[in-house]
């Protein structure tokens, strides 16, 4: 005896599918792009009705490589698209060199029609380069948040999993795709399609746009103590301005030496230590990320001098910043 999978009934509007259009980026992220489509192909699946259709674009209108190497062919170069599509930017790595100056002048064209547009993965950074996130709220893979925000502060960053303002998407990356089909599902023709969906991903913990994409402090680190975690918080709020152990100890009602033997016990550095660490990772982003001057990066990262920087870059790294700066635009060359 076969089972028989049931059948998700939504009411018809249209017969017309709604259209998605998948613009892939040079090195996107695989994951990103498959698990949006995914999505909508179970979607006419479990309600046995063509509800979406979907497009490739990409510069030149031939291949695109994603960041795993594999080739995609595109159906068509960047051409026009329609009111009624949703054109979704699948970005990924080395999102600056992806982002040319023929997508920015037809991204900037396009939006003007009306659609809506979106950013998967990092490509929120290539829509707030064309300026369609002027004003709106948005989100970006957390790798890229420290740059994005230095670079575009007329954009609502938020460190949500998804973002929808009106006509403008993006997401986080990795599965968040999944997050933001599912609510585009269910706004268009119920929770229950968009549950049997969820349930053919095996996707059991659906996530809204009032969940962030990083794991907690203490999932992150490995330890659940509530005055540790507190005070990592407090670090990585306060990267430009760094504030002292003494009064980071005051804050969470502990003294300086019982910080210092917590910080100690967990994470085997002091507590100086791990905040040099979180700063010069930042630095490193905005490094790799960003045309800001080695001073500005300093500055921004809680540095009062460059050569301070400077020296405690090379501690950590076993290079300089402008060596760092310079082997980034050297790959990005290649």
């Amino acid at each position: 005896m076969s089972l028989q999978r049931p059948t998700i009934k939504v009411p018809q509007e249209s017969s017309k599918p709604k259209r998605f259009v998948f613009v892939l980026l040079a090195d996107f992220s695989l994951l990103s792009f498959a698990s949006a489509v995914e999505a909508l192909r179970i979607a006419n699946r479990m309600s046995e009705t063509a509800l979406y259709d979907w497009a490739l674009m990409g510069e030149g209108g031939e291949t695109v490589t994603c960041s795993a190497g594999t080739e995609f062919h595109v159906g068509s170069d960047l051409d026009a698209v329609t009111r009624d599509d949703t054109v979704l930017v699948c970005g990924g790595m080395n999102i600056q060199a992806a982002t040319t100056k023929k997508l920015i002048g037809w991204l900037r064209r396009e939006s003007r029609k009306g659609a809506v547009f979106g950013g998967l993965c990092t490509a929120a950074y290539t829509l707030a380069r064309a300026g369609l996130l002027d004003n709106k709220r948005a989100t970006i893979h957390w790798e890229n948040q420290d740059s994005f925000a230095e670079e575009f502060d007329e954009v609502e960053l938020t460190k949500s999993v998804f973002v929808v303002d009106k006509a403008r998407l993006t997401t986080a990356g990795g599965t968040s795709s999944i997050d933001l089909m599912l609510k585009l599902i269910a706004d268009d023709h119920g929770e229950e399609l968009a549950n049997a969906v969820a349930d053919q991903l095996i996707y059991s913990s659906i996530r809204t746009d009032q969940d962030t994409q990083r794991l907690s402090v203490p999932t992150r680190i490995g330890v659940r103590h509530p005055k540790l975690s507190l005070v990592i918080q407090m670090m990585e709020s306060n990267i430009e301005e760094p504030i002292s152990p003494a009064i980071l100890a005051k804050d969470v009602g502990m003294s300086t030496r019982q910080l210092e033997r917590l910080f100690r016990r967990y994470l085997n550095r002091s507590p100086k230590r791990y905040y040099m660490e979180l700063r010069l990772q930042k630095a490193r982003n905005l490094l790799m990320q960003t045309d800001m001057s080695v001073i500005n990066v300093a500055l921004a990262c809680g540095f009062a001098s460059p050569s301070h920087f400077s020296k405690c870059y090379r501690s950590h790294y076993n290079t300089t910043p402008y060596r760092e700066r310079g082997s980034q635009a050297a790959r990005l060359s290649i």
